[in-house]
């Protein structure tokens, strides 16, 4: 068995695969200054029996900081040296741009799995703490994308930055039109993102001549 790790800015994503179907599914919170001894303990209560089923380990991380400290906590609890995504590594993709080794794991790992399911060409849509939308072009090379705030991110912000607007669930409204501010601001958030992505599609599907 597999065990993947997704370190991504909010959560820490832990699943177990076997021949590909998912097993297991857990997620711990990141929290950027902890060490290996306060991930460690957390890890292995979360992932229960199932540590020692995986004798194969792979790692994507956003967050720089702690992908050491994970790599130990999986070393230690599973005694293999677990694979981390970097760009140069053959993922079945090629990175077509002139700083390859910025391009963040997620979003390598999004297209390498994308282009391999779906075939290419084609844009990849993440929605995380940031929302990444990434172009596959018709040669299998990642060529761009763009990144934007997080629907969660959003409306902190926008909850945050006035003094009448609450904080509120991220759920959809019955109507794009709605009429109370918490529904209103449901409609902007969840319909305005979706109607972003359609648009943005567009132009992605226009830039690179092609439908997708």
């Amino acid at each position: 068995m597999l065990l993947a790790m997704d370190i991504g800015n909010t959560t820490i994503a832990l699943g177990v695969l076997e021949n590909g179907e998912l097993r297991f599914l857990t997620r711990i919170a990141t929290v950027a200054d902890h060490t290996e001894a306060d991930y460690r303990p957390v890890m292995e209560k979360q992932l229960g029996g199932w540590a020692e089923k995986c004798g194969h380990a792979v790692i994507s991380s956003v967050v720089s900081g702690l992908t050491g400290v994970l790599t130990a906590c999986v070393r230690d609890l599973l005694g293999v040296e677990p694979l981390v995504i970097r760009h140069d590594l053959r993922l079945g993709i090629t990175v077509g741009l002139e700083n390859p080794e910025k391009v963040g794991a997620d979003r390598l790992v999004d297209a390498a799995w994308a282009a391999e399911k779906y075939g290419v060409p084609l844009v990849t849509v993440d929605l995380g703490t940031a929302t990444t939308i990434t172009a596959i072009d018709a040669a299998g090379r990642f060529v761009g994308g763009a990144i934007i705030p997080g629907l969660r991110l959003s409306l902190n912000a926008l909850s945050g930055g006035t003094s009448l607007l609450p904080h509120i669930p991220l759920d959809a409204p019955k109507k794009c039109i709605s009429t109370t501010t918490t529904e209103c601001m449901q409609s902007g958030a969840v319909y305005g993102n979706a109607a972003m992505l359609d648009g943005m599609i567009d132009r992605f599907e226009a830039e690179l001549g092609t439908k997708c």
